[in-house]
């Protein structure tokens, strides 16, 4: 069997863990500030993060969340472990940031630093170079999240080699944004802190609606 062992929830300018609400800022801090200011209570030192466009932050926020107080990265091997997401709109908020830098022809400077994130899966790409993950991969874009979408190809993986999965749903649109992520490991007992919920297409949507958001 597959279980869900923890998850993190990001919307309204908050973020959401297991069900809680773990950190929030003004409801009026743009994307870039309450990106900024959940960086920071983490307390983590990772200086490429603020190199990373919104939704590259926004996944490498939702993941760092999900696996705090889980020893989720160091008991499963991690050319075992899979990264799959979707979101609404690939990478369309970055897409508008390169056209803009070409449209105009008398003053034509495409960055490369905007390029590289123009394609929605470096999301996963900076989830597996931070945590060294070398396993499967996959990022799907669908018109809302499809929990059946990410339980049957999580479910397809970890009927092979696969042992451990992130999984969810990442996206940023001009000033809204939304992650998802819960992490997926073959049934074990080692994890004391583990909700240890079946994966399955009701969990998952009883999860992702759990949440008693503050505004």
């Amino acid at each position: 069997m597959n279980n869900i062992i923890s998850y993190a929830h990001i919307k309204n300018n908050q973020v959401s863990v297991n069900g809680s609400v773990m950190f929030q800022s003004a409801h009026s801090a743009s994307v870039s500030e309450f990106l900024s200011e959940a960086y920071k209570s983490l307390e983590l030192s990772y200086p490429k993060f603020h190199k990373m466009d919104a939704q590259c932050k926004l996944g490498f926020l939702c993941a760092e969340f999900a696996m705090r107080g889980t020893a989720f990265l160091t008991e499963h091997e991690l050319s075992r472990t899979a990264i799959v997401l979707s979101n609404n709109a690939s990478s369309l908020e970055t897409d508008r940031v390169h056209q803009h830098s070409i449209d105009d022809k008398s003053n034509y400077f495409p960055s490369p630093a905007v390029f590289v994130y123009t394609l929605p899966n470096i999301t996963i790409g900076e989830l597996a170079i931070k945590h060294k993950i070398t396993g499967e991969n996959a990022f799907f874009v669908s018109e809302k999240f499809d929990a059946d979408l990410l339980v049957n190809y999580t479910e397809s993986l970890m009927d092979n080699v696969t042992e451990a999965a992130i999984v969810g749903w990442v996206d940023v649109d001009g000033s809204n944004f939304e992650a998802f992520i819960f992490l997926v490991e073959k049934q074990k007992d080692t994890n004391k802190n583990a909700i240890f919920k079946p994966l399955n297409q009701a969990n998952i949507i009883t999860l992702y609606n759990q949440t008693k958001w503050t505004h």
